[in-house]
């Protein structure tokens, strides 16, 4: 019985201790499922402890008060946590106008409050918006259309270039506008067709895709995936990525000619298309959205097969091009590609001549947020990356949005990288194609 009595105290010190931790971190990405309803709950189960132990005399000694003070500071906690959010939200918010508007069109974000999202496009925060599954989910087309169309009117009328607003929409097990939009098969169910016909419902299923993106509101698909698929099958350590299932094939012309075609048919609807994640993932045997992974393959045998795809793509059409989290040991050493000069600025921009848009993956992934985030924002910016991802937890935008306009303050961001930066996003602004119904619209005008 003294055994039992001694697990349980144990086990409520470390549960109380757990949840102390839990308390102060609450506005880390990994804890997004505390937010809201979450933190009244750890906060009443902290009380009602608390009444608990009080109740049973643990106040009587040492040891029992040191435990009701240990449960008594999660709810504190959070508050602690939440008031340090809300302060460097402020700042974000009152930064200078001309700052914001140089750094903002440089960011994407994810949103759960459209009040928030538009008031950070309205002040030129940022310079687009990512649509994710929760922001469609139960909803209609015509409801998510009209919130998107309010968002485009606000930043119109705070005298702004449109918004870039971007959605995944692969196909297969990554569609998320479907529902409301169509749920088509992954690009992969086609590699089993003559070349002919695979090349034409690849365009039809790009065309799809453009025509209901269009429709919606949305004017960047971060589709397709280029990642070769694993010759190994199944990776047991991706539990998030899956390649394996998002992956086209494992032969680089197959490839290529599926996700051209694809691409035409989006571009064909006005829709913007960006080919993932260079310099590839088939060969990576660990998962960027929780730990840093490795591209240990020789610089001439990923030219040959994984990159293959992506500059066949990028020259055929108006692609962008997300760069993934994965490191490259032969070009740059423990720094991820999402953020290495050597690999945006050495292979793309001037060994590839592209001058299309880069943008990174998620910031808010294991492989850049369990280091340091300021570094990479920097770094990425620097490199030549044209837009930064904060897609998952668009809460931690501010944090994110804070490390940039540091270094501008500290005059360590290179001016000369982001002017040719900024022309880019205004050539890509400018040269928007209208969908075919918007076109038409206009020309009715």
């Amino acid at each position: 019985m003294r055994i039992l009595k001694l697990v349980g105290t144990l086990a409520i010190w470390m549960i109380g201790a757990v949840c102390t931790v839990a308390a102060i971190d609450s506005n880390d990405p990994v804890l997004t499922a505390l937010r809201g309803p979450g933190n009244a709950a750890l906060s009443a189960a902290s009380f009602a402890v608390v009444a608990v132990l009080i109740r049973r005399g643990h106040v009587g000694s040492l040891i029992g008060k040191l435990l009701v003070l240990l449960w008594i500071l999660p709810p504190f906690a959070l508050l602690g946590a939440q008031l340090l959010f809300e302060a460097g939200k402020r700042e974000v918010l009152r930064t200078e106008p001309a700052l914001a508007r140089s750094l903002g069109r440089h960011f994407v974000v994810g949103y759960t409050s459209f009040d928030e999202v538009a008031d950070l496009a309205e002040k030129g925060l940022i310079g687009g918006v990512y649509v994710a599954r929760h922001n469609v989910a139960g909803r209609t087309a015509a409801a998510v259309k009209a919130e998107l169309a309010a968002l485009q009117a606000r930043r119109r009328a705070a005298g702004l270039p449109p918004l870039i607003v971007a959605a995944d929409q692969e196909g297969g097990i990554v569609a998320h506008l479907a529902p409301p939009l169509t749920a088509l098969p992954a690009l992969a169910t086609l590699v089993g067709l003559p070349p002919d016909l695979r090349q034409r419902r690849a365009e039809a299923f790009g065309r799809i895709h453009g025509r209901e993106l269009a429709e919606l509101g949305v004017n960047l698909n971060f589709a397709p995936v280029l990642d070769l698929k694993p010759a190994a099958g199944h990776n047991l350590f991706d539990h998030n990525t899956l390649i394996g299932q998002r992956a086209i094939a494992d032969d680089p012309a197959v490839v290529g000619e599926i996700a051209r075609a694809y691409v035409h048919g989006l571009e064909s609807a006005g829709v913007g298309a960006t080919l993932k994640h260079f310099p590839g993932l088939g060969r990576v045997r660990s998962d960027t959205h929780l730990f840093d992974a490795s591209l240990d393959a020789p610089v001439e045998v990923l030219q040959a097969a994984d990159w293959r795809p992506f500059r066949e793509v990028l020259a055929a059409s108006n692609a962008a091009v997300m760069v993934g989290h994965v490191s490259m040991p032969a070009i740059d050493p423990g720094r991820p590609a999402s953020h290495s000069k050597r690999v945006i600025d050495g292979i793309l921009r001037k060994e590839w001549g592209y001058q299309g848009l880069v943008i990174t993956d998620d910031l808010v992934m294991g492989a850049i947020y369990q280091h340091d985030v300021c570094t990479a924002v920097v770094e990425a910016l620097d490199a030549g990356a044209d837009l930064l991802l904060v897609a998952f937890d668009g809460a931690q935008f501010y944090r994110i949005f804070t490390c940039a306009a540091d270094a501008a303050a500290q005059g360590r961001l290179d001016q000369a990288t982001l002017q040719l930066s900024d022309a880019r996003l205004q050539q890509r602004i400018s040269s928007q194609p209208a969908s075919p119904r918007v076109a038409a619209q206009r020309a009715g005008d």
